[in-house]
């Protein structure tokens, strides 16, 4: 470091600064997140609706949807994945009901634990 002078005035305006960009990055994973659980379960009630209790036209579309989302969006839409997608919504059919402190990775594991 230099040898600049540091003052105590000057501490806590850094650590001011601190807060404000610890919190800024806090929230902005906070919204991230929150923003992909409603995706995936948004996606989740198109697939569900769409597929009803047809598996064969199911299994088909997963494919089909896996693999132009996958072309257009890049990883995360794999057929297991939209599975999940689809299984989320049916395990928690309310959207209003999602708790936004719980990230895509909780739903998962809940949906483990519920679906054994």
């Amino acid at each position: 470091m230099s040898n600049v002078e540091v003052t105590k005035s000057d501490i806590k305006l850094y650590k001011n600064i601190h807060g404000t960009i610890k919190t800024a990055r806090a929230d902005v994973i906070k919204t991230v997140n929150q923003t992909m659980v409603l995706t995936y379960w948004e996606v989740g009630r198109y697939i569900s609706e769409a597929v009803g209790n047809r598996a064969d036209y199911g299994k088909h579309l997963l494919k089909f949807l896996s693999e132009r989302l996958t072309k257009d969006f890049g990883e995360g839409f794999t057929v297991a994945n939209l599975r999940n997608m689809r299984q989320f919504f049916q395990q928690f059919p309310i959207r209003y009901a999602l708790r936004s402190e719980l990230s895509w990775t909780h739903y998962r594991t809940l949906m483990r634990i519920v679906c054994g």
